[in-house]
């Protein structure tokens, strides 16, 4: 394997996280790896809602934890969940600096929208629907100005080198469909921030490359991975037949669109007293069981009318190019995976179980979002701890010292894998561990999943898929109750005791290979 050593602190990654943790550090040399051009296939950049943050007079970071709390039924940190939004508002402070164009009143305030389950609208948000995008568009600027900060686009993260208990080193190929011969980069620290999983399911909101490749490097490497079977699906992807599909932010419900069938009935009204506002698990499975019924699940954006295209171009957008007005007729949806709770463990200082490795964003778990993520805390845990790792990387790597450019030497093309593989995994995610699942689901899921491993044992990126998939599934198969998004029909009802879940990869694999590989009669 060819090497490239640096004096850079690396990053892996390209979306919100890894942007602000890179600018963090400056002017200390960072060298970040991005599969695609920056602004390109990140989950970040396709954030509609926002970033939580208690910004009104009446509002409170205490009032932002105790939503935060409630919301992840029972299995948030409490004391990660008051450090995190006690940050909040320093942080929208900080990117309105940095060129962040929130939307703001007359008056000069931020403009907030209400999403489900926050007890005040709070919420801020740019151009309606377009935060993530354009928060994106400014730290992508910010970084391309700024001299210590050299971006590697085309590079996708595929392993980590241990040597002596210590991370030593990304291996990487060229992205693309064929890839290429492996690369050893090798810098002074290691940050992951490469996302989460929702690329897993058949059915996503993510970005097409976002399939669990970083979470699966890490534990591939003996990372801790914690509360893997937590994965968010959110109640209105717009279901017109797209892969990945497009989302109808939870802010249109905040601003008085409705939940109906088919029949025109509200479907939401004796689920949850919040009805469309109730938090994301409930609301999904609700939509869910309506398309399992065959009542064809729709989010009735009419009572908005022409505000809709105003304040929410990206929905209107997105409706209007698959021949739906949605001021005259309601949009068809369904409950697509969103965003992965779990992930890499973390501390309160981004360090992850493996020395010299640290990591920020939806690719970790730090105890924020419990069994059931806050509508909006995504983009904020990956703004705080992006921050705090760059603080922690600074204070262990000593001074700075200035870097050369990185130069890469030409890599041999690999072997592509073939898509039937990747969609035959999805199917098998989709089928037993999506919004219901159940043991035999899981049970049959885990050997699917097995077998997809053994059709390419030699290729790297699917070997990280495969390793998170496992977590996932195994971590639902241990998990016997129903808790926030985590819902087994075999075993509805929480247990009485709260708990986390932690696990290696051997420890899943261990579960995998116990289980009888026909599902249970």
């Amino acid at each position: 394997m060819q090497q490239v050593r640096t004096s850079r602190v690396i990053i892996v990654g390209a979306g919100l996280g890894a942007l602000y943790a890179a600018l963090a550090l400056a002017p200390r040399p960072v060298l970040l790896i991005s599969p695609d051009r920056l602004g390109e296939g990140a989950s970040s950049a396709w954030a509609q809602g926002g970033v939580a943050a208690a910004m009104a007079e009446a509002d409170s970071a205490e009032a932002h934890a105790a939503d935060t709390l409630r919301a992840g039924a029972g299995t948030v940190d409490p004391a990660v969940a008051a450090s995190v939004t006690a940050e909040a508002r320093a942080h929208i402070l900080d990117l309105t600096g940095l060129g962040a164009p929130f939307d703001r009143a007359a008056d000069g305030s931020y403009v907030l929208s209400r999403e489900a389950a926050h007890s005040f609208a709070r919420v801020v948000r740019v151009s309606g629907d377009r935060a993530g995008a354009e928060i994106m568009r400014a730290l992508i600027a910010r970084v391309r100005e700024t001299p210590s900060i050299q971006v590697l686009e085309g590079l996708m993260a595929s392993g980590l080198t241990i040597a002596e208990g210590r991370v030593a080193g990304i291996e990487c190929t060229r992205s693309g469909p064929g890839g290429s011969a492996p690369l050893r980069l090798t810098g002074t620290a290691y940050l992951l921030a490469g996302g989460g999983s929702g690329g897993l399911f058949a059915l996503t909101t993510n970005p097409a490359r976002i399939c669990g490749q970083v979470i699966g490097l890490a534990a591939r490497a003996g990372a801790v991975v914690a509360d893997a079977e937590f994965v968010q699906f959110h109640p209105t992807a717009i279901d017109v037949g797209l892969d990945p599909a497009p989302l109808a932010t939870e802010a249109l419900r905040g601003e008085g669109a409705l939940l109906v069938n088919r029949l025109g009935a509200r479907f939401m009204d004796g689920v949850h007293p919040d009805r469309e506002l109730a938090p994301r698990d409930i609301v999904a499975r609700a939509v869910y069981a309506q398309s399992q019924a065959g009542l064809r699940p729709m989010l009735d954006a009419r009572p908005l009318g022409p505000r809709l295209g105003r304040d929410f171009p990206v929905v209107a957008g997105a409706c209007h190019a698959a021949g739906i007005d949605p001021e005259v007729t309601p949009i068809p949806v369904a409950a697509a995976a969103h965003y992965h709770m779990g992930g890499v463990e973390t501390d309160a200082a981004g360090r992850t179980s493996l020395p010299g490795l640290w990591a920020c964003g939806e690719v970790t778990s730090t105890g924020l979002h419990g069994a059931n993520r806050l509508a909006s805390n995504g983009l904020l845990e990956a703004l705080v701890y992006a921050r705090r790792a760059a603080a922690d990387i600074a204070a262990a790597c000593g001074p700075a010292t200035a870097a050369d450019p990185v130069s890469l030497p030409d890599l041999a093309p690999g072997e592509p894998l073939a898509p039937a593989l990747l969609a035959r995994l999805r199917a098998a995610m989709t089928a037993g561990v999506g919004v219901i699942r159940t043991r035999d689901g899981l049970v049959s899921a885990l050997a699917e999943i097995a077998a997809v491993e053994a059709a390419r044992p030699d290729h790297p990126h699917l070997a990280n898929m495969t390793a998170t998939a496992t977590l996932i599934a195994a971590a639902a198969l241990a998990r016997e109750e129903s808790r926030g998004a985590h819902f087994r029909a075999d075993c509805p009802e929480p247990a009485a005791a709260a708990r986390r879940s932690r696990l290696r990869l051997s420890d899943a694999l261990a579960l995998r290979a116990s289980q009888d590989p026909e599902p249970a009669r």
